[in-house]
């Protein structure tokens, strides 16, 4: 796994040894990277959910971003995502934290211009976990919400003022981008 754009392109990721993990593809992040170049107006701040390797925040630094919050909740994982960010010199612009998705949503307080949720295909609560997201003072303005999902688990077009604007597959994988809607 490697960058695959920006300051930081080509640089390898690493994955921790036994974990259990479906990081995402070069081809999907390409996919959702070419998708949020063409909706997402503020980079300057993202919240990557159930990060894993780290490599979706790791490309969004890489391609601009200005800052990066990581959430995850196996110690492993939290390591790995900072080793990954040292060896992209992008650690300056990022923070990890070990905890689970639920509880960083109880204390995270800054706004975000782009959320990625990449959670566990199996995991049924990411329904739960959107609709609190958009009910949340994390969504700032003009907020995209990126969920990498299963396309057996299908999402809903609108959750509160938020609406699909994107959605693309690739195989078993379904992307889902949300943004709010704008009532003129």
């Amino acid at each position: 796994m490697r960058v695959i754009a920006g300051k930081a392109r080509g640089k390898h990721l690493r994955s921790p040894r036994g974990v259990s993990l479906r990081p995402t593809s070069d081809l999907v992040r390409g996919a959702i990277f070419s998708m949020l170049e063409s909706v997402a107006t503020d980079w300057s701040s993202v919240l990557d959910l159930y990060a894993g390797t780290g490599s979706m925040g790791i490309e969004a630094l890489s391609r601009g971003a200005g800052w990066v919050d990581f959430v995850e909740h196996n110690p492993r994982c939290c390591a790995i995502i900072k080793e990954n960010l040292e060896n992209a010199g992008l650690a300056a612009q990022a923070h990890v934290y070990c905890c689970s998705v639920a509880r960083a949503l109880s204390f995270l307080n800054r706004k975000y211009g782009i959320i990625l949720l990449g959670p566990p295909y199996a995991d049924l609560s990411v329904v739960e976990v959107l609709e609190k997201l958009f009910d949340s003072c994390l969504v700032a303005a003009d907020c995209t919400l990126v969920v990498e999902h299963s396309v057996r688990l299908p999402l809903s077009p609108a959750y509160g003022d938020f609406h699909l604007v994107k959605e693309r597959r690739h195989g078993d994988t379904c992307i889902s981008v949300y943004r709010e809607e704008v009532l003129t």
